[in-house]
């Protein structure tokens, strides 16, 4: 879970180095998509396993990086990640109710 002072840190990390000019909605979503892009690259070619336990250290530093540009993405675009987040489960609990989706793996209109 991250925390108000874990948020406030990453802010505060981008504030004290001027970079907020750089961070328009378009380059973050574009660095977004490439932290997200080497996250998956993790899993390149890993046949069946699909736990990646030899990249561990890599995966929680991408991982990292991914919330990271999360984190500044919504400040600068005005969102507060929890209420977007609660939103969000309110709106996939109903396209994906328990009684349907238990222990399927389909989209909702497949329910």
């Amino acid at each position: 879970m991250l925390r108000d002072e874990t948020i406030r840190r990453v802010l505060q990390f981008r504030d004290d180095r001027d970079w907020r000019p750089f961070h328009t909605p378009k380059d973050l979503a574009i660095s977004l998509s490439l932290e997200a892009a080497e996250l998956l690259e993790l899993f390149q070619w890993s046949g069946t396993d699909l736990d990646c336990p030899d990249n561990r250290e890599r995966l929680r530093e991408e991982l990292a990086d991914v919330l990271s540009y999360c984190i500044l993405m919504a400040d600068v675009c005005g969102l507060d990640l929890d209420q977007i987040l609660n939103e969000k489960v309110t709106k996939n609990a109903a396209k994906y109710p328990v009684e349907k989706a238990r222990g399927r793996a389909v989209k909702y209109t497949e329910l």
